[in-house]
C-alpha cells in the first residue's frame, strides 16, 4: 500500500478505499487514518491526525444539514456518493470533543442470493403476497446486502409498488419492473414508526424496515405484514428463538399473547446471519442460520415454546432451514473458515467443538 502524503484529503482517502477494496474508513484524533481489509484493521503509512486534520476531513463531505445534526446530537449519519465510483455510508461522532469519522464502502454491484450463500428456498419467499421475513444479526454482517438484493430480486420480476425506509439510503435501487420508492429517515420522514404508518396510505406492496428499533415500530410492521404486504425488517439479533422472543418482550407483559399470535400468523422466515473472514482465501464469507415458518412452528410461536424452535430448524432441511451451528460447521469442514471462527461464532459452542473433535476422530481412524 502507498505512503500517503502528510496534505491528506478525503478525495484520495476515498480512492484508496476503492482501490484496495477496503470494507471502512476509520478517520480518528492520534491515529493514521485505519483500513478495514478482509475484516481486519490496517493503518496507512502516514502521520496521525490531528484534530484540525478530522475536523477539516469531515467538512469535505458533510452539508450544512449533518453539520446541524452533529451540532444538536453530537452525532450524523448519512449516505454518500464518491464520484461514479462508490457509495458510502457515513458515521460522524465526537469522541474526547474532538470528531470522528467511520465510512462504509457500500458495494457497488448486488450480489445474487446464490453468491450472498442462500438457498433457493429463500428466492420462493419473495413472491408471497403477504408477511414478515427478518433478517437479523450482528452489526456489519451484511444484513443490509442481504435485503438489497432480496429487494432487487423483486424489482426485478414483480409489478410491485416498493417502499423501503432506511437510516441512511445504502443501496439506491431505480425502477424497473416495480416502482420503488426510498425514504430517509431525518430526511424525507421523522421516524421508522410513522413513516410505516403513512407508507400504508401510499398503495405498497412489499415494505422494507431498515431496523426495527422500538415498540412502535415492530407494532407497524407486523399489523402491516398481517394486513396484505410483504414486510421486510432487521434486527440486532443472533438466532430464530432469540429474535422471536426479543419481539414479544418489547411488548408490555398484557400485549404479549395477542402479540404471540399476530407474529405466528404472519411471520415468513428469520434468516439471521453472520460474517466471517475466510481462510481459503482473502474475503468474507456469510454463516446463515434460516427458520421458515411452518404450521409446527408457528405453534410453537403462539403457545409460548420458543425454546423447541431449534430442534425444528435441526429436522426442517427438506423446507430450506438450518442452524447456525450447522452451517459454520459446513463451512468448517470445506476449509472456508477457521477453528477459532467457528467456536467464536456458534450458538453451542460445547456441541459444536464435540461435533468437530468426534469428525476428526473418525477420519484418523
Amino acid at each position: 500500500m502507498s505512503t500517503l502524503s502528510s496534505s491528506l484529503n478525503m478525495h484520495d482517502l476515498l480512492n484508496l478505499v476503492v482501490e484496495e477494496g477496503a470494507s471502512d474508513l476509520h478517520i480518528a484524533v492520534g491515529m493514521p487514518p485505519v483500513l478495514r481489509l478482509n475484516g481486519g484493521l490496517q493503518p496507512l503509512e502516514s502521520e496521525p491526525l490531528k484534530p484540525e486534520d478530522t475536523e477539516r476531513l469531515m467538512l469535505e463531505i458533510t452539508d450544512e444539514h449533518h453539520l446541524k445534526s452533529l451540532q444538536e446530537n453530537m452525532g450524523s449519519d448519512f449516505g454518500f456518493s464518491f464520484e461514479d465510483r462508490a457509495r458510502f455510508r457515513v458515521s460522524i461522532f465526537k469522541q474526547k470533543h474532538h470528531v470522528g469519522i467511520v465510512l462504509r464502502q457500500i458495494p457497488k454491484s448486488l450480489l445474487t442470493l446464490e453468491q450472498i450463500g442462500l438457498p433457493p428456498a429463500i428466492r420462493e419467499l419473495l413472491y408471497r403476497p403477504r408477511g414478515l421475513i427478518l433478517v437479523t444479526g450482528p452489526t456489519g454482517s451484511g444484513k443490509t446486502t442481504t435485503l438489497a438484493s432480496m429487494i432487487n430480486i423483486i424489482n426485478e420480476t414483480r409489478d410491485c409498488h416498493i417502499i423501503t425506509i432506511e437510516d441512511p439510503i445504502e443501496y439506491y435501487h431505480p425502477h424497473k419492473k416495480s416502482i420503488v420508492t426510498q425514504r430517509e429517515l431525518g430526511v424525507d420522514v421523522p421516524t421508522f414508526s410513522e413513516a410505516l404508518r403513512r407508507a400504508l396510505r401510499q398503495d405498497p406492496d412489499v415494505m422494507l424496515v431498515g431496523e426495527m428499533r422500538d415498540l412502535e415500530t415492530m407494532e407497524a410492521a407486523i399489523t402491516a405484514a398481517e394486513t396484505g404486504h410483504l414486510v421486510f425488517a432487521t434486527l440486532h439479533t443472533t438466532g430464530a428463538a432469540r429474535t422471536v422472543d426479543r419481539i414479544i418482550d418489547a411488548f408490555p407483559t398484557n400485549q404479549q399473547e395477542q402479540i404471540r399470535t399476530q407474529l405466528a400468523s404472519s411471520i415468513i422466515a428469520v434468516i439471521s446471519q453472520v460474517l466471517l473472514v475466510r481462510q481459503d482465501k482473502p474475503g468474507r464469507v456469510a454463516a446463515f442460520e434460516i427458520m421458515i415458518s411452518t404450521p409446527a412452528i408457528r405453534a410453537l410461536i403462539r403457545d409460548n415454546k420458543t425454546y423447541r424452535i431449534d430442534s425444528d430448524i435441526q429436522t426442517g432441511a427438506k423446507w430450506g432451514m438450518n442452524t447456525l451451528d450447522a452451517h459454520l460447521m459446513s463451512l468448517y469442514e470445506q476449509g472456508k473458515i477457521s477453528y477459532e471462527s467457528v467456536v467464536t461464532s456458534a450458538q453451542d459452542v460445547d456441541g459444536v467443538v464435540e461435533k468437530i473433535q468426534a469428525a476428526q476422530g473418525t477420519r484418523k481412524r
